[in-house]
């Protein structure tokens, strides 16, 4: 399976994010890019596409702020990286502020996403790592992988958050769509909801979105990802939630897959784009499942077996020791 990645994208690195009430280290370390590279045998650079694909899903206003926001902020005289402190609780007026703080509060969701000089040059080869997956899978690959650090699926067109600041599976389905793409699903099997993903394309019924996911009542990010949000208008039906409990093996998760898979097969798509995190994993610092480094092996094996041509996106997974073998395991299943 080809693989892709690009150094640039181990230049983001916050030092902290707010957790629990306190400032700690920031979790999604280059440290974890690296882990998966050493795991997997490396990755090919991808191309560059340009912005394109990004504007295309991404709001124009935004990805100036991503790109602007480090200097402004030290313009101000602020130390450190970019961390928002206000947000507006009841709806986003377009007010059309230019103060910095208040910049933040409209881009973004939350105070774990920090932004530095670097984050835009990151995750913009980030996407160009996908974007590349996804021209190699239209190629004629079964598979792609690409290794999307910074992540991507809490990202919404608008705004960062949960570590995310450009969609990469939205821009893959995006991008696939604009190449002639009749119907594209995407697969978030991250400990997660993906709320970006669903935000960008609840409306629509030519993307299908089933994500499989700790219940949004006990776990970030808490206002998204309840089994009742199907879609709405066009999207009707084309957005499945499964959320699992808290403490959740492969069993439970296999069977929810299963689920999601049927529903994704009644759909019918052209190509599949699956969100992969490996924070499911039992020794997870920051999440509740209980998945073991085989069972990655196998539900790949459960999804290859549908014959949907895949790109696949890393997205969470933090356990660094161990990250590097889950990742190979689910690259292994398809493989075989």
């Amino acid at each position: 399976m080809r693989r892709f990645f690009d150094p640039r994208q181990l230049a983001h690195a916050p030092l902290k994010e707010l957790h629990n009430g306190g400032f700690v280290d920031f979790a999604e370390k280059p440290l974890r890019a690296e882990a998966i590279l050493a795991a997997i045998g490396g990755a090919e650079a991808p191309a560059d596409h340009g912005e394109a694909a990004i504007r295309a899903v991404h709001d124009a206003g935004y990805m100036d702020f991503l790109k602007t926001a480090p200097a402004r902020w030290a313009a101000e005289g602020r130390p450190g990286d970019v961390i928002g402190y206000i947000w507006p609780i009841v709806g986003r007026r377009d007010l059309k502020l230019d103060r910095i703080d208040a910049l933040i509060g409209r881009y973004s969701l939350d105070a774990s996403s920090p932004l530095t000089a670097e984050t835009w040059d990151a995750a913009y080869w980030s996407a160009q790592s996908v974007l590349s997956a996804l021209d190699a899978v239209l190629g004629g690959d079964r598979a792609a992988f690409a290794l999307c650090r910074p992540p991507g699926h809490h990202a919404g067109a608008d705004y960062l958050g949960g570590y995310c600041y450009l969609n990469t599976a939205a821009i893959a389905a995006q991008a696939a769509r604009d190449a002639g793409l009749a119907r594209v699903a995407i697969l978030d099997i991250d400990y997660h909801h993906g709320n970006g993903t669903q935000d960008i394309f609840r409306a629509r019924g030519d993307v299908f979105y089933a994500s499989i996911h700790a219940d949004p009542a006990t776990d970030y990010p808490f206002y998204w990802g309840h089994a009742d949000e199907t879609g709405e208008g066009e999207g009707a039906g084309a957005t499945l939630n499964l959320p699992l409990p808290q403490g959740a093996v492969v069993e439970a998760f296999r069977a929810a897959q299963a689920t999601a898979l049927e529903a994704i097969a009644r759909f019918g798509p052209d190509l599949l784009v699956l969100s992969y995190g490996a924070d499911t994993w039992a020794g997870d610092p920051i999440s509740h499942f209980r998945l073991t480094t085989a069972d990655y092996a196998l539900l790949a094996g459960d999804i290859a077996a549908r014959g949907w041509p895949t790109v696949i996106a890393m997205e969470g997974g933090y356990a660094i020791d161990a990250l590097g073998a889950n990742v190979a395991s689910l690259l292994r299943g398809f493989a075989d």
